[in-house]
């Protein structure tokens, strides 16, 4: 069996790539959600919580991650950053990998890999295809700080570990605006699934 065509999808915080990948999951499209496969981990039972509780006191409570403790712990402080990243990265990988397993086995033509940091981890190797969703940056700014516990400190601090936008976009092959709403979104991401579509029939 021939694995399927392997979209990744990024883009900073605040762009819309959460819709994004909405949309291509309305086209057919297999979507392996990075954001929702931590969010599982974090919950009770999940698989980081017992790690997270040893590493870092204090951010769970009730059996699950508390994502404000845990932002609170780990801020701007590198090392607690990688610890952070030792625990999650491999539980994420496994689930894709399990993703990827079950596209091929149902002969899926393609699929998306929704990853936070695609460029900054070094997954864009591996990708067929790569997708950033795109906004001004006012529009991201009004959008994140409009978030439960979002400081603008935190907001900096986290786009200090994202490649900047511009970067993003030389280095895609496709562009999504979402800066003009979710219509005009969609429109672009169909034309590009056509053209996916097209191109490895």
């Amino acid at each position: 069996m021939s694995r399927p065509l392997l979209i990744g999808l990024t883009g900073s915080i605040g762009m819309g790539k959460t819709e994004t990948a909405r949309m291509f999951a309305r086209l057919g499209v297999p979507v392996y959600d990075a954001d929702a496969v931590v969010h599982a981990l974090y919950e009770t039972g999940g698989g980081a919580v017992d790690a997270i509780a040893a590493a870092f006191p204090g951010a769970v409570k009730e059996g699950r991650v508390d994502r404000l403790e845990l932002a609170g712990q780990v801020g701007g402080d590198e090392e607690a950053f990688r610890r952070l990243e030792a625990i999650v990265h491999p539980l994420a990988a496994k689930a894709q990998q399990d993703f990827l397993a079950d596209a091929i086995a149902r002969n899926e033509p393609m699929v998306v890999l929704d990853i936070p940091l695609l460029f900054e981890t070094g997954a864009d190797a591996r990708m067929d295809a790569v997708v950033v969703v795109s906004a001004p940056a006012e529009v991201q700014r009004v959008r994140v700080l409009s978030r439960h516990g979002m400081t603008p400190e935190r907001l900096d601090n986290i786009l200090a570990r994202q490649l900047p936008d511009a970067e993003k976009r030389a280095k895609a092959q496709f562009v999504v605006e979402t800066g003009k709403g979710l219509n005009q979104a969609f429109e672009q991401v169909k034309a590009i699934v056509a053209q996916l579509r097209k191109k490895h029939a």
